[in-house]
């Protein structure tokens, strides 16, 4: 070949390779491309692979230290749980895990802590395999429900417990009702989300717009809500006692996203068992892992905490007082 060409050769390559990323994004259209994605995820098993049965990202403690990239994440459940107060809570609590993956931290949960869990997703290949995963006669139950629309009854759960499920929420007021919906009074909601800047005060600006566009576009995001916004759309359900406790843990969380990519390299072993078409699904990630990467590090988006307490009072009661509100408008 001549070598002139080489040049010419790698740039249609890259603006291919660059064309085939975009026109195969899993945009959000409505639950059933979440559902859809998860579904393929779990059915390949390449995410499991590299990253375990913890489908989320790992605590690297503070200060940061370095860590094996599934022991991070078990590490952040356990650090969830004692930064929630979790830890005090009697054997046998239940608690409802919504958006609960393949099962790690229901799992855990249930394992470590004594916790009476019941967990929930939108995808059927994930309860398969999360009960597939799941040591009988361990107190873990996995049913496919929709976040927006759960099944439950009011006040049916002590505690109610998501990990990184909010950015698949079109509707996070919505979302923030049904969590605290199903919620007993006294108990204890506590989520970890991904989360964007609070525009409100400081837009996106040139280069921030499109990279958010497609961290919403190739994982089936509809939006990012902020840390301020959601805190805001709990208590203003009416259904919080007091105010509610948030805190930022990207700086805990950053190491999770070069690691995701390190897994690839320090574990050939997947390129023998996915072949060449599951090698290029993987490298397919690498773009928006690292744009996952540049976003939380420059605080365009941020890892959001959010503790809450159920107040005393029933959700009808609630409800009712704001569709009373509504016709009023």
């Amino acid at each position: 070949m001549n070598i002139l060409l080489m040049p010419i050769l790698i740039i249609l390559l890259l603006i291919g390779a660059i064309a085939a990323y975009l026109l195969t994004a899993r945009r959000y259209d409505s639950a059933d491309s979440v559902a859809n994605s998860y579904d393929e995820w779990t059915q390949d098993g390449i995410l499991e692979f590299y990253w375990g049965e913890h489908i989320h990202l790992g605590h690297y403690g503070s200060p940061l230290r370095q860590k094996d990239f599934r022991a991070a994440k078990y590490d952040f459940v356990h650090e969830m749980v004692k930064w929630g107060g979790l830890d005090r809570c009697a054997p046998g609590t239940t608690l409802l895990d919504v958006g609960c993956g393949i099962g790690g931290s229901s799992r855990l949960l249930a394992n470590d802590y004594g916790f009476d869990v019941t967990a929930v997703t939108i995808s059927p290949g994930q309860v398969a395999r999360a009960q597939q995963l799941t040591p009988e006669g361990l107190s873990a139950k996995f049913i496919v429900d929709d976040a927006m629309a759960l099944s439950f009854p009011d006040e049916s759960f002590d505690v109610v417990w998501s990990v990184e499920a909010g950015p698949h929420m079109p509707d996070k007021a919505v979302f923030a009702k049904e969590l605290l919906r199903v919620l007993k009074p006294g108990g204890v909601l506590v989520v970890a989300d991904w989360n964007q800047r609070d525009d409100r005060h400081r837009p996106l600006n040139w280069w921030e717009k499109p990279v958010m566009r497609q961290l919403l576009d190739q994982w089936s995001h509809p939006e990012f809500s902020s840390i301020e916004g959601f805190s805001e759309l709990l208590e203003a359900t009416g259904l919080v006692k007091g105010p509610v406790d948030t805190a930022d843990w990207s700086r805990e969380t950053l190491p999770s996203w070069i690691d995701s990519i390190w897994q690839g390299i320090i574990r050939p072993q997947g390129l023998v068992k996915f072949g060449p078409a599951g090698f290029i699904k993987s490298v397919r990630e690498v773009p928006t892992l690292l744009l996952m990467r540049l976003a939380f590090g420059n605080g365009l988006c941020r890892f959001g905490m959010f503790r809450a307490v159920r107040a005393n009072v029933p959700s009808a009661t609630v409800q009712s007082a704001a569709s009373a509100e509504i016709k009023m408008r």
